[in-house]
């Protein structure tokens, strides 16, 4: 008798573990793959010029005819931001809620893509996609309409939990589903997939209301006009700055292109209620007094474009700072951001306004589950399995040591990375061979084309500089006519480096003489000889390699 391999469920993350950002995760069964979000991510310093990171889909476009579509947890840009650099290559069904559907449209209309299937789902709504079946579960995050997902396979249920947070006193959303993951928990979980964002933290994340009666407190306080900087995407805080300026009667004028994107979807769509004529156009508000109005900005990650750091920098085109003004970042700082914000806050300062941020009030609480909510989920659900997801390596380490608090066997936890396979079936579990994974760069235009190979080229001009060496050859003898002339930028200031400059040409002289009396009239060997020669120069000399680009013209 021939012996049947049994059938393996497959988790693939493409991304989102050992990182912040670009969350996207494969669950395959045999002719089926679904795929849970497609985010994006900010580049870090050393990707110079980089605008965004999307995650490699290799493997999607590999296996495409099985991909069934893209269920969506939720609205933000570390888990729909790749969409559209991904569906310019394979068109898929994108399902997902209200909110996060109406952010993701406006999001294709943005780039020009038109034809994609949005399906809208509801918490507590049940769907077939292939040989899955999906459970939609409400969950509590910085943004309305967040789910957690439980997908019921042939093998068993993988229950994954989106971002979430446990808030009791929500603002204008339902509190988060207990009753329903207790229910799922009880039909048996085989592999839980968990944020870990917060995991470092013990105790429980504040209820975004404590935000609301700070913002109430200072808003009776101010005497001048208040700006506000927080996410786009937190429609919750953007409610309560509304709520607060309602309560002091102000006028509201936003500014920032996404945050009138979101404001705009989320006003349509009936998740932020703004009062009649409260909300003014920004070119109204000099008919104003500057003590009743409020401005909702972007900018509170002290990025260089957004329009808060305009206005630091007295670049912006509408607003100007005005000594007195009070300025709220209700934002905490992105891991690795401290330094722009802090900057940011000390400009803002000099500029003469008030600054409050998350260090000297509560201006700002958390979208992800502290260390007593995460084991409310664990001891809620009781999985036999368990994969720590959205976070960097020591959260996902941390988030297994906490699983293994509660009692989890540690051969039933898996610290996956972005690439990893993870193979269940009817009687274990355990690592299959890793699929391509990795950073797809995007730069303007170009998605993909910008490879370690010109970061590192980037990384080495921007600290050492350029040196162009041009010589002019006859193409009958192949003799020197004219040069070497040598151009350098963000080397050496060169009227101040006579000599230097003088010495350099002298080199590259010796070394084409030198060429000549050796007959060698490859441009591949002189260029490779100008550069070596005139490297070991500039380095024995001034201890500096500047990137050394020889030229040489033929007539």
């Amino acid at each position: 008798m021939v012996s049947r391999k049994p059938a393996k469920l497959k988790i693939i993350p493409l991304g989102g573990l050992g990182e912040i950002g670009k969350n996207i995760t494969l669950i395959e069964y045999k002719e089926d793959i679904i795929i849970i979000d497609c985010g994006m991510m900010f580049p870090d310093d050393e990707m110079l010029g980089i605008d965004v990171v999307i995650p490699d889909i290799t493997y999607v476009l590999k296996n495409k005819d099985k991909v069934r579509g893209i269920i969506l947890t939720h609205g933000h840009e570390d888990h729909i931001g790749g969409l559209p650099y991904i569906l310019k290559k394979i068109k898929l069904p994108l399902y997902g809620t209200k909110l996060t559907l109406g952010l993701v449209d406006s999001k294709l209309k943005e780039h020009g893509i038109q034809g994609v299937e949005l399906n809208e789902v509801k918490a507590r709504d049940t769907l077939k996609i292939g040989c899955f079946n999906i459970e939609f579960i409400k969950v509590n995050h910085s943004i309305p309409d967040s789910v957690a997902l439980a997908i019921h396979t042939p093998i068993g249920t993988v229950v994954h939990t989106g971002d979430f947070k446990v808030d009791y006193t929500p603002i204008n959303d339902e509190v988060i589903d207990l009753h329903q993951l207790a229910e799922v928990g009880s039909k048996g979980v085989l592999v839980l997939l968990c944020d870990s964002t917060n995991v470092e933290r013990p105790g429980y994340t504040m209820s975004e209301r404590t935000v609301g009666a700070t913002f109430n407190d200072i808003f009776q306080k101010a005497k001048d006009r208040i700006i506000v900087a927080t996410f786009a995407s937190n429609v919750h805080r953007i409610q309560q700055i509304v709520n607060s300026a309602s309560l002091v009667n102000r006028k509201v004028v936003v500014s920032g292109r996404s945050m009138v994107n979101v404001m705009n979807v989320a006003i349509e769509d009936g998740y932020l209620n703004v009062p009649e004529g409260m909300l003014i156009d920004i070119n109204d508000m000099d008919k104003y007094p500057k003590e009743e109005l409020v401005i909702i900005t972007t900018g509170s990650q002290g990025e260089p474009m957004s329009a808060l750091a305009r206005m630091a920098h007295s670049e912006h085109k509408k607003i100007e700072l005005i000594p007195g003004d009070l300025v709220i970042i209700s934002a905490s700082p992105i891991p690795g951001n401290e330094k722009t914000i802090y900057g940011l806050i000390n400009q803002l300062f000099q500029k003469g306004a008030n600054v409050i941020y998350e260090a000297l009030a509560d201006v700002h609480v958390s979208g992800h589950a502290c260390q007593e909510e995460l084991k409310l989920m664990h001891t809620l659900l009781k999985p036999k399995y368990f994969i720590p997801v959205h976070g960097e390596y020591r959260h996902l380490r941390r988030h297994a040591q906490l699983a293994q608090e509660l009692g989890m066997p540690k051969e039933n936890i898996f610290i996956a990375e972005n690439g990893s396979v993870l193979e269940f079936t009817k009687n274990g579990a355990g690592f299959g061979t890793n699929v391509p994974a990795g950073n797809v760069l995007v730069d303007g235009l170009g998605i993909g084309d910008v490879g370690n190979i010109v970061l590192r080229d980037r990384k080495h001009l921007s600290e050492d500089g350029l040196i162009i060496v041009v010589v002019t050859m006859s193409k009958q003898e192949g003799k020197v006519i004219s040069g070497p002339d040598i151009v350098s930028r963000g080397f050496v200031y060169v009227r101040e480096s006579e000599d230097l400059m003088e010495e350099a040409k002298e080199v590259v002289k010796n070394i084409l003489s030198e060429c000549e009396r050796n007959n060698i009239t490859d441009w591949a060997t002189l260029k490779s000889n100008m550069r070596d020669g005139l490297k070991d120069y500039i380095y024995g000399k001034i201890k500096r390699n500047p990137m050394i680009l020889p030229i040489i013209m033929e007539v």
